[in-house]
């Protein structure tokens, strides 16, 4: 036996153990407290288990080789265990920023508090400033060693919960508009900050607005240079589009292919049986540019579109599935109405998970922006000139 079919075992018998077989029947339905006290459980165990931030760096509490985090990940998915949804924020986005551009400071003070449960939004997108980020309105006026931050931003997911956020403001409102902002981050018990629910098309509440008035942020939580956050944030967006698709993919070629077939199986038809083939090739390339993209991101050699490619061909990949699902499965499809709340799309009901689907085409850049980053850094094409 290898020692990464030594590790399977080890990973396979912790689940048997520790995931809950209950737990999408108790968590539809949960209240705010019942789901965030079970996530932050799970997170517990998991990194109890040393499974909780493979992908973080060995001195911080990850380190773990590539091909074990593959195997880790389809593990938990063949387990249908729950998803860490309260902690992806933080685990992810924030700490892939604090790693890149934060000071030892900051990164002492937030990683292992992060491991301790600590809560984390990001702050980017605003009511007129989503694909378009760069137009971002929120201002952030320095006054001595404090910033003065004023404005609104909108679909914070997790925002309700969180203890810190990732805040992007415009700190030169005359300097060109990706020249003048800068990335502070804003702990969230701070006067002057209101955090209103929106309840979405599934009927869950997990997307938030932030407002903020007057909010007092100390210049010590600066993220790199003062009107340079658009470049600190490519560190961020980049782990949204890239370095977190390693277990949405196997997530979608494990649960999700998995029932798709099932639902498919009282169906004899040759079409659907070249729709399945399909569906099958798209997740084996998938997860083969996901597992690629790690490999060369931990030697230095991503490229700048490549996460965009697997964030693009992911989301849409996960939109065609769920639609056919929907359409395969029948009124069957339809009779669940409520998703379990540490579920991500895939809560088990085709309908939900299908409507759910069309958000993942929309954080961290829609398509469309992904199709430009791809054009233009990828493939070296000139932007198109403006239409006057």
């Amino acid at each position: 036996m290898t020692n990464l079919d030594e590790f399977r075992e080890r990973v396979r018998q912790w689940c048997d153990v520790h995931v809950p077989t209950d737990w999408r029947a108790t968590q539809t339905g949960a209240s705010e407290t019942e789901f965030v006290a079970f996530q932050k459980d799970w997170f517990a165990q998991l990194h109890a288990a040393g499974f909780a931030v493979p992908h973080w760096p060995a001195e911080w509490g990850g380190g773990m080789p590539v091909d074990e985090q593959i195997v880790l990940y389809s593990e938990l998915a063949a387990h249908d265990a729950p998803r860490l949804v309260l902690a992806f924020v933080g685990i992810h986005h924030a700490a892939s920023t604090l790693l890149v551009a934060g000071t030892d400071e900051q990164r002492q003070r937030h990683l292992p508090a992060i491991l301790d449960g600590e809560v984390w939004v990001q702050g980017f997108s605003e009511p007129e400033a989503g694909s378009d980020l760069a137009s971002l309105r929120t201002t952030a006026r320095r006054d001595g060693d404090t910033f003065i931050v004023d404005g609104q931003k909108l679909w914070a997911s997790g925002g309700l919960h969180a203890d810190w956020c990732l805040l992007l403001a415009r700190t030169d409102p005359d300097a060109p508009k990706r020249q003048g902002i800068s990335y502070l981050l804003m702990d969230m018990t701070t006067p002057g900050v209101e955090v209103r629910p929106i309840r979405n098309a599934i009927g869950d509440s997990h997307f938030c607005e932030i407002f903020l008035d007057g909010v007092e942020i100390p210049a010590a939580n600066l993220i790199g240079a003062e009107n340079q956050g658009w470049q600190v944030a490519q560190a961020t967006l980049g782990a949204e589009r890239g370095m977190t698709m390693l277990e949405l993919a196997e997530r979608l070629g494990n649960a999700g292919f998995r029932w798709l077939v099932a639902a498919c199986r009282p169906i004899q038809d040759a079409l659907v049986a070249d729709r399945l083939a399909q569906f099958e090739i798209e997740i084996a390339g998938l997860r083969g540019l996901c597992r690629e993209l790690v490999l060369r991101h931990d030697s230095g050699g991503v490229g700048p579109a490549d996460a965009s490619v697997v964030k693009l061909f992911y989301s849409e990949l996960l939109q065609r599935m769920t639609d056919f699902g929907t359409e395969i499965g029948g009124m069957a499809a339809h009779t669940r109405l409520t998703k379990p709340a540490s579920s991500g799309w895939e809560s088990g009901s085709w309908m939900l998970d299908f409507i759910g689907s069309w958000e993942w085409t929309i954080p961290g850049g829609a398509s469309e922006i992904q199709r430009t980053i791809i054009a233009e850094r990828g493939l070296g094409l000139p932007r198109e000139p403006s239409v006057v």
